[in-house]
């Protein structure tokens, strides 16, 4: 079972501990209600939350597991970033809750 049809894992570098979100195009204005469905969507809560000139940084909590939500404005990406070797085990679950597309 996959998370939505909306994202799916498009890469994951447990060694880097990054998790790279397909989805729908992000750009800066869009990103905040487009990250709200997909961590609906995840069963995560923002803890707190940077917008930058072309990046969004969101601190955002997973069954106690922190972590970064990323979006770019000029690339379009959106990623999840693990801040400890911890968040390994988390990202691959979430990879697999996502699915492939």
């Amino acid at each position: 079972m996959t998370a939505s049809p909306d994202f799916c894992c498009r890469r994951l570098d447990t060694v880097a501990r990054l998790l790279e979100i397909g989805g729908p195009d992000i750009d800066y204005d869009n990103f905040a209600p487009i990250a709200n469905v997909l961590l609906q969507l995840l069963g995560m809560t923002v803890v707190e939350k940077e917008p930058n000139a072309d990046l969004h940084v969101w601190l955002v909590d997973f069954e106690g597991c922190r972590l970064l939500l990323k979006g770019e404005h000029y690339s379009g990406q959106m990623w999840l970033e693990g801040l400890d070797s911890d968040a390994e085990e988390t990202l691959l679950f979430l990879a697999g809750l996502l699915g492939k597309r």
